[in-house]
C-alpha cells in the first residue's frame, strides 16, 4: 500500500495565512512609529525573559522558589506597565488619553517600575 503522496505545493489555507501574516508585517513596519516599535521590542524581550524563567523553573529547579516568584512577577508586572505605556503614547489612542502627555506617561511608567522593583527586591528577602 502506497503512503500519502508528498506535494511541494502548500495548501490554500496555509498560503492564505502566509499572505495575511506578510501583509500584517508590512503594514506594521510601514505604519507603526519608531517609538512604538521600540516599546514592542522591549515587550518581546520581557515575554522571552518570563518564558525562559518558567522553563528554567520547570526543567532545572525551582529552588529557591521565592526567587522564581519574584523574577516571574517582575516580568509580568513590567509587561503590564510597558503595555500601559504603549497604549498611552500611541497616537491613535490620543482621544482616550487627552490629559496624559507622552512625558507624563513615561514618568508614570518610570515611577511604577521603581515601585514594582522595590517590592520584588523586598520579596527576595
Amino acid at each position: 500500500m502506497a503512503g500519502p503522496k508528498s506535494s511541494s505545493k502548500q495548501s490554500p489555507a496555509s498560503s492564505e495565512t502566509a499572505v495575511a501574516v506578510s501583509t500584517l508585517w508590512k503594514s506594521y513596519l510601514d505604519q507603526t512609529p519608531d517609538r512604538l516599535k521600540f516599546i514592542d521590542a522591549f515587550l518581546a524581550f520581557i515575554v522571552l525573559s518570563g518564558v525562559l524563567q518558567f522553563v528554567y523553573c520547570v526543567l532545572v529547579t525551582n529552588f529557591p522558589f521565592n526567587a522564581f516568584l519574584a523574577g516571574f512577577a517582575s516580568s509580568v508586572g513590567q509587561f503590564v506597565l510597558t503595555a500601559s505605556l504603549r497604549a498611552q503614547v500611541n497616537p491613535e489612542n490620543r482621544s482616550e488619553f487627552k490629559e496624559v502627555s507622552p512625558e507624563r506617561a513615561f514618568a508614570d511608567f518610570a515611577l511604577g517600575s521603581i515601585v514594582l522593583h522595590f517590592f520584588v527586591f523586598n520579596f527576595l528577602g
